[in-house]
């Protein structure tokens, strides 16, 4: 008989320490435990329900913190040394289109209800700072309607579904560790019989080496060009790296070539990005 209110609980402990007293009442056809707390499998189902949850809402937010950045360089007019790119410039354009012609439209909207624009009221002009400041507010909600189109960014920032949930990944885990051991068994062995790297190989490394979100946000020509540059080479990677860090400061192509030749040189000199600017 299973423990199920407090009056039995209190028995049962009075009991347990006065067998005796209990065998004299019970005898022994009748053995009370106490009933667990909570199932466990209940527990199990919650904590696997929430796991579920939480990929995809982690996935979301991945998706949210790129898209308010852009929709921000896009408001802000960001420049590359900002953070802008070339998808927030494009969007701004758009924008920008969008509300001008909103503008132009309840301007005739005004005319073909009879009303004439009126004329300006004398007052203390907006600066340059406030027509920014107003700009931005109309210009914001364009952005992010413009921006919430997109589905995916590219290099895993997406808008999440259904295949984020814990379970689907889970169903996918056995295929993607067997492919991943047959491969770099393949791999091994072709080392062991050294042999030349093959195209695939070259790129797989090179994937690894500068990682997957800047693997997938490079175009076919930047991927080709850095699987040549054999950048699973620790030397070369870095040499990479410091390459994409001038191209982000925004620097010209002939001062990266001045920066690297003074690098070369072997003085040891550490020559920061703000003083390449100033190099002829």
């Amino acid at each position: 008989e299973i423990l199920t209110n407090s009056d039995k609980r209190k028995e049962f402990d009075y009991y347990r320490d006065r067998p005796d007293e209990y065998f004299q009442k019970y005898g022994s056809s009748v053995l009370w435990t106490y009933a667990p707390k909570s199932d466990a499998s209940i527990i199990g189902l919650v904590l696997f329900i929430l796991a579920n949850l939480f990929t995809y809402y982690a996935q979301r937010n991945k998706y949210d913190k790129v898209a308010n950045h852009l929709i921000r360089a896009a408001v802000e007019d960001w420049s590359a040394r900002e953070g802008g790119s070339t998808e927030s410039i494009e969007i701004r354009e758009k924008a920008l289109a969008i509300l001008a012609e909103n503008r132009e439209k309840a301007i005739e909207a005004a005319q073909s209800n009879g009303d004439t624009p009126k004329k300006k009221e004398k007052g203390p002009r907006l600066t340059s700072k406030e027509k920014r400041e107003k700009e931005q507010v109309e210009l914001r909600p364009i952005c992010a309607k413009l921006v919430n189109e997109i589905d995916d960014f590219g290099a895993g920032f997406r808008k999440p579904t259904y295949k984020d949930l814990l379970v689907i990944k889970m169903v996918k885990w056995p295929y993607y560790l067997g492919s991943a051991t047959l491969w770099w068994s393949k791999y091994g062995i072709r080392r062991m019989r050294k042999l030349e790297l093959n195209e695939e190989e070259r790129e797989v490394l090179t994937k690894n080496a500068v990682g997957v979100v800047a693997w997938a946000a490079s175009t076919d020509e930047e991927r080709a060009e850095m699987v040549t540059l054999e950048l699973w080479v620790s030397d070369n990677l870095v040499e990479w790296r410091e390459e994409q860090d001038m191209k982000r400061e925004g620097l010209s192509a002939n001062k990266r070539k001045q920066i690297k030749k003074l690098r070369k040189k072997g003085s040891g000199g550490d020559y920061g990005y703000d003083d390449d600017l100033h190099l002829d």
